[in-house]
């Protein structure tokens, strides 16, 4: 006979008996753990910052966050037996019902400092995340790479890069700064769809304040160097940028409710009980007339779309072109538009590296392009050539060339140049052109034409000023009239302002079932 097993029989008394003594265990163990230190607590909330804990709660819809790893702690070392989480919380919620993966890492268990098990930790979500098609939003508080661990603790940041680079454009990527993010850390944002930081409590940087006054003499204060109004208006590294984190975790919400959950999937249909054909009369007092005279976009870009709601990413960095998410009849389009108050609107170095990203962000998530043109060229100037606008121009015309989702171009005013080909023009790809009654394409402005054409004639006139008022007339009256392009099949239609969001919701309608037909190949050589 087999020898029977030792202790209580399954049914017995002493076996429930110990069955309830190991859960209570596990109750406290489990409360132990997610409370956490209450001084760290303490000392988290005096800067003005949450704990990982409570920015899921505020992240995720109530009660849906479904933590792993819990337990998971380092095992071998100077310290076998490591605090729990490892310094950070991962697992899964929803977001307005969607699902959503996400890790937060939490400053209070050895400063959110990041190693071997740290990052397992953040690499088992990611896979997670990337094999379930879902969002990542990743929520960072580190001091950066676990020092004592050594290159292990290195190889676990390649591991989150190669899981970013491998995700890109597959799933919806949101990198959240809600502390310091330094050294190598600061490269799975830069890898992310999306940056969010706060105000005073978040900075980011590849070499901090110490390095650069040792190596360079400099004195600076983290903020000035990697604080969010850094990166938000100086090297675009920052889209969002909020003064709290509860402002800043509502909109992450909020983008998260404009976005597929993944390529594959469809941007969200939703009612938002603004009538399609609803029409926009004030367009024609928004935007001047007279193409001398500035106006800001934004104001037509909240006429059109749905209750008048938009997202605008990279709000303070390269002004001269506005990118926003909105609805327009409850689907999700990007927004492209020129910003004249800002240098009259011309593409540069940065707006054309903003569009470009932008451009490609939503093409690989299925997001319809809508672009807002009243362009009057590329920015001139020596410095401008020698900082590569050739080079970074191409980008933009690059992501254009290769979006494959339905794309509408509206031009509002004047168009010219190379600037007209690369804002989504018909020739570069655009599914629909349409045109205001006081657009103007062409290859430059009337008085500009007139001086290449007739610089003769007016260098040998007695009046010149006034040969040229004539001439550029008569320029614009035969090769810059609104009907011009419409003539020559370059535009659609010419419509009432007040119509546009009617005709844009109409088009995108018609372009719904558009489909990919592309040349196979391993991938494109963009501009770098």
């Amino acid at each position: 006979m087999s020898e029977q097993p030792s202790g209580p029989a399954p049914g017995s008394a002493r076996h429930a008996a110990t069955t309830r003594e190991r859960v209570s265990r596990l109750r406290e163990l489990r409360k132990r753990a997610v409370q956490g230190d209450e001084l760290a607590t303490e000392r988290q909330h005096a800067k003005g910052k949450l704990t990982a804990r409570q920015r899921l709660e505020h992240l995720l819809d109530s009660g849906s966050f479904m933590e792993l790893d819990l337990f998971r702690r380092r095992t071998a070392g100077a310290d076998p037996a490591g605090p729990p989480t490892d310094g950070v919380v991962t697992g899964s919620g929803t977001v307005h019902g969607r699902r959503v993966f996400a890790y937060a890492q939490d400053f209070r268990v050895l400063g959110g400092s990041l190693g071997e098990v740290h990052a397992a930790k953040i690499h088992k979500v990611m896979d997670l995340a990337l094999a379930a098609g879902a969002p990542l939003v990743a929520l960072n508080d580190s001091g950066g790479a676990r020092i004592q661990e050594g290159v292990t603790a290195l190889a676990g940041y390649g591991g989150i890069f190669r899981r970013n680079v491998r995700a890109s454009g597959v799933i919806p990527q949101i990198s959240v700064v809600l502390g310091p993010c330094a050294g190598g850390a600061a490269y799975s944002p830069a890898l992310t769809d999306f940056t969010f930081m706060v105000r005073d409590t978040s900075y980011m940087f590849v070499t901090g304040p110490d390095v650069i006054r040792t190596v360079t003499g400099e004195s600076v204060t983290h903020e000035e160097l990697g604080g969010a109004d850094v990166h938000a208006t100086t090297s675009g590294v920052a889209a969002f940028v909020y003064d709290d984190e509860a402002a800043c975790l509502d909109d992450v919400r909020y983008l998260i409710s404009l976005l597929p959950s993944n390529s594959h999937d469809v941007p969200p249909l939703r009612e938002t009980g603004d009538p399609p054909d609803r029409r926009c009369p004030r367009l024609a007092d928004i935007v001047p007339a007279d193409p001398k005279i500035s106006y800001d976009v934004r104001a037509v870009i909240e006429e059109i779309a749905d209750q008048g709601e938009f997202l605008e990413v990279h709000e303070e960095w390269a002004g001269g072109m506005v990118c926003a998410l909105a609805r327009l009849g409850g689907r999700t389009v990007g927004i492209l538009a020129s910003q004249p108050v800002v240098r009259a609107g011309v593409l540069d170095i940065d707006t054309s590296q903003k569009g470009a990203r932008f451009v490609q962000m939503c093409d690989a998530f299925g997001i319809p392009l809508v672009t807002l043109v009243d362009v009057p060229g590329f920015l001139p100037g020596v410095e401008q050539e020698h900082h590569g606008i050739i080079r970074h121009g191409a980008k933009l015309l690059y992501a254009y060339c290769d979006a494959t989702v339905p794309r509408v171009q509206v031009i509002l005013r004047k168009a010219y140049g190379g600037a007209y080909i690369v804002m989504d023009s018909r020739s570069i790809g655009a599914d629909l052109s349409f045109a205001w009654p006081t657009n103007e394409i062409a290859v430059m402005g009337a008085d500009a034409a007139v001086s290449v054409i007739h610089r003769r004639e007016l260098a040998a006139a007695a009046e010149p000023d006034r040969l040229r008022s004539r001439l550029s007339a008569q320029y614009a009256d035969e090769l810059m009239h609104p009907f011009y392009a419409p003539e020559r099949g370059l535009v659609d239609d010419v419509i009432d302002p007040a119509d546009t969001r009617l005709v844009v919701v109409r088009a995108l309608e018609l372009l719904s079932e558009k489909r990919p037909d592309l040349v196979p190949r391993k991938h494109g050589n963009p501009p770098a």
